[in-house]
């Protein structure tokens, strides 16, 4: 279940978009951050070039607001060719497809985002596709109706998706590339914070992109939501720079805190030390006491709060773990050791 409505959630919003695509990097070198993909596909695509043949179908995975998109579209710029975008749910029929199909030139991207949401017949009409750049169509109904197949011309699939173990196992196979993309550290996200800033005008030191970027849970598209945030807290409240000292005030106008929790994430951690004694507290109790439904704790809220070790899931329920307690400022029950050190997943100074 996505989560819009939070500005750190990590799914795109609406006002996002014509932000995102002003501040899209076009090119490899642009691009910050994900080291060993940009390597990987590096090489692919100056291989393919050098053959004058199409990449080979990429899968792109990993939590939304990494940079897929991003990245699908630099491969079509790096290969010089043209890129079809696309997702999973906007393909409802085979006929959809067919037409997208037969539309691409030669060496083409066609990129699908959410592609684990095909259905089941749009996907059985991919696998030939994707394997043998052929399209096999039904032509007519009833007794009357045959097959016929029709050629492709080479194209490079690119896929993005949150959650690769839903897709299909003959349509994992036919991606030649893989690559997941991981959460960013503190160093990349401030230097993506820096460049977006230099491109939107805004004025802004590297203490307060430190800010920024320490608070965006790992997410470039998260700090470049609060970043314009924080450009628009400076302009009215301060003297239009984004400091440190600026910053911090206006993500905590926002409710943010240090390590990117909003009052969410702090409501649900309250309730499992405070209501539930730290636990163990079943979901859907859980769920029950703070108003929130099962699927949107256990989906949107909860990964980041294990990533950073402040919850634990067990058999008997949700634990909340010795540095929820630290950060909360509740005292550490006697059960838990007394030198815990809090530990910042993404490698920033608290």
């Amino acid at each position: 279940m996505e989560d819009t409505e939070r500005y750190i959630s990590s799914y795109s919003r609406e006002e996002d978009l014509d932000t995102e695509v002003s501040l899209r990097p076009r090119r490899m070198e642009e691009y910050v951050g994900q080291d060993k993909v940009k390597e990987q596909l590096g090489i692919y695509i100056q291989a393919a070039r050098q053959r004058a043949e199409a990449l080979d179908h990429v899968l792109l995975y990993g939590p939304p607001g990494l940079g897929k998109t991003t990245l699908a579209n630099i491969i079509a710029q790096e290969m010089d060719v043209q890129i079809r975008v696309t997702s999973g749910p906007a393909i409802e029929r085979t006929g959809d497809l067919a037409a997208i199909l037969t539309n691409l030139a030669k060496g083409d991207v066609l990129f699908i985002d959410e592609i684990h949401r095909l259905n089941n017949a749009v996907a059985e009409v991919l696998y030939p596709a994707m394997e043998d750049f052929k399209l096999d169509i039904m032509i007519g109904k009833g007794p009357s109706a045959r097959s016929i197949r029709l050629d492709l011309p080479d194209f490079t699939l690119v896929g993005a998706t949150t959650r690769a173990g839903m897709l299909s196992s003959p349509l994992l196979d036919r991606f030649g590339v893989m690559c997941r993309l991981e959460m960013y550290g503190v160093d990349d996200l401030m230097r993506i914070v820096l460049r977006s800033a230099g491109i939107l005008g805004v004025d802004i030191d590297e203490q307060g992109a430190r800010n920024v970027a320490r608070r965006s849970r790992g997410t470039p598209r998260i700090a470049n939501r609060i970043l314009k945030r924080a450009r628009d807290y400076a302009q009215i409240k301060a003297d239009g720079r984004i400091t440190d000292d600026v910053a911090d005030s206006a993500l905590r106008m926002l409710e943010i805190d240090q390590l990117g929790l909003d009052h969410i994430d702090r409501r649900l951690l309250t309730a499992i030390i405070v209501k539930f004694a730290g636990g163990p507290v079943g979901l859907d109790t859980l769920s029950a006491a703070t108003g929130e439904e099962s699927t949107t704790i256990e989906d949107v809220y909860e990964p980041y709060l294990i990533q950073l070790g402040f919850i634990n899931r067990t058999p008997r329920g949700r634990v909340a773990m010795a540095g929820a307690y630290q950060h909360l400022g509740y005292a550490l029950p006697a059960k838990m050791a007394d030198d815990v050190v809090q530990m910042d997943i993404f490698g920033g100074a608290q």
